[in-house]
């Protein structure tokens, strides 16, 4: 039985395959379409997943939407008319969009897929995000928190998930919303929301949570986890163009300008900013509010969270817990909720926000709705496509790219490891690419983590990006507990994509000075030999060399780029910035060689 799941016409796009129960192939529409979060309907990820299957559109048994429009229209009406004059903009943006597309969405994946109507079905937003979780994590009972912007109406749900059932027992509903509370501040530091999150989450370290108490103003917890934000300060529920107002403004002061330099006394200012200004100093007081705000809501938020997880771990008693939704890529939270919630285990989908909802509203039908029995545990995220050593060559060769050739992995690996142990940067590119938002060592860019200057060698000269954001150690998994506060970290299915933000030892902080963030702590990634043997055996190897079996890990794009897609996408990427050695499957370009 093929089963398409379909997400689409908000952001992240994706389409995924599942085959008896069997995920096939996964991706988002982005990584093809080079639109960075593309919410446009995913007809090239459909193509590669199905193509991926070895089949057409008219093969498949069912496609299954992600969420249901109508009830999403019937929010978004409501909400209009509510907070009527002020809304009439999104109100009238918000018809257009929804006439054109949004609304038939079925007719769409009829004319786009070829199938008929009655093979088309339609899941709930936040039971996809539940599904996505549960049913492809290693539990066969498990409590399940799903918290994100929004869905149809719904904003964070509790579930329990037992065999194949899935039981949300309570939810949260819009405007009340921990991710468009985030966004609302990430809009106000500068950042472009849905984008920007993580820039905030990078900001914190910098600050102190000083402004705790004044973002308790906006946003309030009952004792049962539940929340809701004092609307008096927000205006994303009618308008187009802003999420906060002028009483936000009188709480926490003037929004930070776009697209301007951010450094504190904490960050220095980097070489690659140009001339230091002549007001510096100011400057520097300037951007540590910020980053003292930032602090205070990535602190309430991690609150907010426990809070949930603490209430979840009460009502259900259940060891073990399944979290998705676009806030389920906080890693900070994470770690809280693993240690202060009573829960044992989590499970966290690797594509928590809206692009996993393809993956749960697939899974959904399969095995809720249909039936059918779990048999599928994602312990990767390699579902994308692979573009093999054959094509690799075949685009080098069209392009007229000096390369080398090396049929001995051994020998390709003591090249690349000899190259990094001269604090060279390494553009990686292997196998399938990943699903999700983490680079995980297919679509990686690689360097030295013991080198105090390579974190602003490659935010400076690869990313183009602000220098407080920090860098992931990817590390062997048998040996991450040397290196990280972290017990047991092979049975942490989190850990695998970077979803943890954990302590790095105290006295091996010295030792991995590139992946250490300035609070102490270091988003890990732990790497096993049976889910990726050649990426293991690269870090084996520098371990070998050098007695620390960790290599500096980021994702292999510019800023405001997708991570690479193709041969030609990983090269154009090379050459634009100043990476040193490109390794694709078995070949090796030198960027002196050019």
């Amino acid at each position: 039985m093929d089963i398409l799941g379909i997400s689409c016409y908000y952001h992240d796009a994706a389409a995924v395959l599942l085959r008896d129960g069997q995920l096939i192939a996964a991706a988002e529409e982005e990584r093809f379409s080079r639109i960075k979060h593309d919410y446009e309907f995913p007809k090239h990820a459909i193509q590669y997943v199905l193509e991926e299957g070895g089949i057409n559109g008219k093969d498949l048994d069912y496609v299954v939407y992600f969420e249901k429009p109508f009830r999403k229209l019937d929010r978004i009406l409501l909400t209009s008319l509510q907070t009527y004059p002020k809304s009439w903009k999104v109100f009238r943006e918000s018809m257009i969009t929804w006439m054109l597309d949004k609304l038939w969405v079925g007719t769409t994946i009829e004319n786009e897929v070829g199938v008929p109507q009655d093979k088309i079905l339609f899941s709930d937003h936040h039971l996809s995000h539940a599904a996505s979780a549960y049913l492809c994590s290693p539990y066969n009972e498990a409590a399940i928190l799903t918290v994100d912007g929004v869905g149809e109406w719904v904003t964070a749900t509790y579930g329990v998930g037992k065999g194949n059932d899935i039981r949300l027992l309570k939810q949260m509903d819009f405007p009340h919303s921990i991710g468009l509370l985030y966004s609302a501040f990430t809009a106000f530091l500068g950042f472009q929301v849905n984008e920007g999150e993580y820039k905030v989450m990078g900001m914190a370290p910098y600050g102190t949570p000083r402004y705790v108490d004044k973002v308790w103003k906006v946003v309030r917890q009952n004792n049962d986890g539940s929340f809701a934000l004092d609307m008096d300060y927000f205006c994303f529920h009618h308008s187009t163009e802003k999420t906060y107002n002028g009483k936000f403004v009188e709480l926490f002061g003037p929004p930070r300008e776009p697209e301007v330099h951010f450094f504190t006394d904490g960050t220095g200012f980097p070489k690659y900013f140009g001339e230091k200004p002549s007001n510096y100093a100011e400057l520097s007081r300037e951007n540590q509010h910020y980053a003292d705000i930032a602090a205070s809501i990535q602190k309430v938020t991690e609150e907010l969270l426990v809070g949930m997880a603490k209430s979840l771990y009460k009502m259900t008693g259940l060891p073990k817990l399944c979290i998705a939704g676009g806030v389920g890529l906080n890693s900070v939270a994470n770690t809280r909720i693993l240690n202060e919630t009573g829960f044992e285990e989590l499970f966290v989908q690797p594509a928590a926000g809206d692009s996993g909802g393809a993956l749960g509203a697939a899974l959904w039908a399969y095995n809720s709705l249909l039936g059918k029995p779990r048999t599928f545990q994602m312990k990767h995220a390699y579902w994308g496509k692979h573009f093999t050593p054959g094509e690799v060559k075949a685009f080098l060769d069209k392009s007229r790219i000096p390369y080398e050739v090396y049929d001995n992995e051994d020998k390709l690996l003591d090249r690349v490891v000899d190259r990094l142990t001269n604090e060279k940067v390494i553009g990686w590119y292997q196998g399938r690419f990943e699903w999700g938002p983490r680079a995980l060592g297919n679509r990686s860019i690689l360097a030295d983590p013991r080198s105090h200057e390579m974190k602003d060698v490659v935010n400076a000269k690869i990313k183009f990006r602000e220098p407080y954001r920090p860098f992931a150690p990817s590390v062997l998994a048998d040996r991450a507990s040397k290196y990280f506060e972290l017990n047991n970290p092979e049975s942490h299915y989190p850990a695998r994509y970077m979803l943890y933000v954990v302590p790095v030892k105290q006295d091996q902080q010295d030792t991995l000075p590139a992946i250490t963030h300035v609070d102490g702590t270091g988003r890990l990634q732990t790497v096993f030999r049976e889910e990726n043997p050649r990426y293991y055996g690269l870090i084996e190897r520098f371990g070998q060399a050098t007695g620390v079996p960790v290599i500096l890990n980021t994702s292999y794009n510019l800023r405001g780029e997708p991570i690479v897609t193709t041969p030609a996408n990983a090269f154009s990427t090379f050459t634009k910035s100043e990476m040193d050695l490109l390794v694709m499957e078995n070949f090796i370009v030198d960027k002196s060689a050019l």
